[in-house]
């Protein structure tokens, strides 16, 4: 195991910046992802760890080693990729062993090690397969056996389960955490799969635009984002977004009216904020028995229906006289979540409120998050008085 630095890592390439002033800070044994939409800089930033990749500027330290301008090999890392790669006129053996043998190490250390990595990844009897006779979650675990018998102190994967079917990926999810667990060694891991990042990970690191959003554990990156960006894109279906501004009286726009006092939460009036709730926080009002701390109601038309199986997303447009279909995403649109045998039609009226306890304010001009939970909000400031 070891613990991975990155202090003040940038990578530039001609006029575009790949990776912005990157800090990150990964301890011995940890499982951290790195999230982001294509193109957002976190391959880089694996490259550069993996040392691919030279920083233009920075610092990589693995363990307690400066290794930003070692080579690959001598950092004690193992990568493995979204393409597999593997040799195939070569046997399964034979691809997990090729890098030993290519170091020259004896026959029977090379054989503990196959056996070893072999039965991690469950590929036992299977030595002798050529890869084309191997379904594709088995040809993946024999990437991963590859790199185990390295020994690294970190294994990098870059989006590993990306070419493979949704029910492989699902079970694959549950085998690398199997196996973090059982190697209890750092792994970090690139995903623009949000699913992925939120089930295994200790950590995510979320990235954008090549700079680091936020790293924290998964449910706190879900319930309190630190900006608009992290709230949209951890979650889905993604969280609503209302744009409007601050009034003596709480939160205004033009759909959708929330109490409060400015001074519980540092916001004055005339301050331009976005109101975000996630569909599962929004209810009829029928329902508003289930809020911890329901809104005024909010008079809306369901749109369109999604049946998911154990939900269905409701797309609501606003006012009881709106026409179905014809508004776009976005402020003029608010999607809900109800549980799957709610009776509920297209081109209804339908009256729903909030859950102030998880709504969340963010400043409009920097995106940065100024409360999660306003009646939470008010409930610590009470106590911390007390």
């Amino acid at each position: 195991m070891a613990r991975v630095q990155l202090n003040d890592v940038v990578k530039q390439y001609s006029d575009v910046t790949a990776v912005d002033n990157m800090n990150l800070d990964i301890n011995d044994g940890e499982f951290v992802t790195l999230v982001g939409p294509s193109g957002c800089g976190k391959s880089t930033t694996m490259e550069t760890i993996a040392g691919l990749t030279k920083p233009t500027s920075g610092q990589v330290l693995i363990g307690d080693t400066d290794v930003t301008n070692y080579p690959p090999k001598d950092r004690g890392v193992a990568m493995v990729f979204q393409n597999i790669a593997l040799f195939p006129h070569m046997d399964v053996y034979d691809n997990i062993s090729f890098g030993l043998r290519l170091r020259d190490f004896d026959k029977e250390e090379i054989d503990r090690r196959v056996e070893h990595a072999a039965s991690v990844v469950q590929l036992e009897g299977m030595l002798d397969r050529q890869p084309d006779e191997m379904s594709g979650g088995q040809r993946q675990r024999v990437a991963i056996a590859r790199a185990i018998v390295r020994n690294p102190a970190v294994f990098l994967m870059d989006e590993p389960l990306a070419n493979l079917d949704a029910k492989l990926r699902v079970h694959m999810r549950t085998e690398l955490q199997r196996l973090h667990k059982e190697l209890d060694t750092t792994i970090i891991y690139v995903t623009h799969d949000q699913a992925e990042a939120m089930t295994m990970s200790d950590r995510i690191a979320v990235i954008n635009d090549g700079k680091l959003q936020q790293i924290d554990p998964p449910l706190v990156c879900y319930n309190e984002p630190e900006n608009l960006f992290v709230a949209g894109f951890i979650g889905s279906p993604s969280m609503n977004f209302i744009e409007g501004e601050v009034t003596s009286g709480g939160f205004t726009s033009e759909y959708i009216n929330v109490s409060f006092d400015p001074a519980d939460f540092g916001v004055e009036p005339g301050d331009q904020v976005t109101l975000g709730v996630r569909p599962e926080d929004v209810y009829r009002e029928e329902d508003e028995r289930k809020v911890t701390d329901p809104t005024s109601p909010v008079q809306t038309m369901t749109d369109v229906l999604e049946p998911m199986g154990n939900e269905i997303f409701v797309y609501l447009t606003y006012g009881s006289e709106a026409t179905s279909g014809m508004q776009e995403e976005g402020d003029d649109r608010l999607l809900m979540s109800v549980d799957p045998d709610t009776e509920i039609d297209e081109d209804q009226d339908q009256s729903v409120v909030l859950d102030r306890s998880r709504l969340h304010l963010f400043d409009t001009a920097s995106g940065e998050a100024i409360v999660h939970g306003l009646s939470q909000a008010v409930e610590k400031e009470a106590r911390t008085g007390d």
